[in-house]
């Protein structure tokens, strides 16, 4: 590349959140089933790649990745933000996601103020 470290600058902020067939409440269970509704997010600085429709089969025998949902922001907080609303519009029913999980890991202060580790979700620190 043609870039030296140092000419390097960051510009804003990105945040990706996977939406999995899993049910948080159930330790991460997968949720098999039938998606019989599906909303989908969209508008500035989203992004969003997926894989399934309304009336896909979802089963245990394949990745529960569903999709991934993307948002940039000029500042991290505007990445939340625009997070917390992509997470607001994505509607998937017949089965359990881990879209409410995302949700109160944005919201939480730890995670807002940066101060998280690889050990938050398995000591329950972000529990409904």
């Amino acid at each position: 590349m043609p870039w030296r470290q140092d000419e390097i600058v960051q510009r804003g902020a990105a945040i990706e959140c996977r939406i999995y067939a899993e049910d948080p409440a159930r330790n991460f269970m997968p949720s098999p089933g039938t998606i019989s509704r599906l909303t989908v997010p969209e508008g500035p600085g989203v992004r969003l790649e997926i894989g399934v429709a309304e009336g896909v089969q979802v089963s245990v025998h394949y990745d529960p990745l569903l999709a991934k949902l993307v948002t940039r922001g000029a500042t991290r907080d505007e990445a939340i933000a625009r997070m917390l609303g992509a997470l607001d519009g994505f509607v998937v029913e017949g089965i359990r996601t881990v879209i409410p999980f995302h949700r109160r890991v944005l919201a939480s202060a730890a995670f807002r103020a940066g101060r998280v580790h690889t050990q938050m979700v398995e000591q329950g620190a972000f529990n409904a």
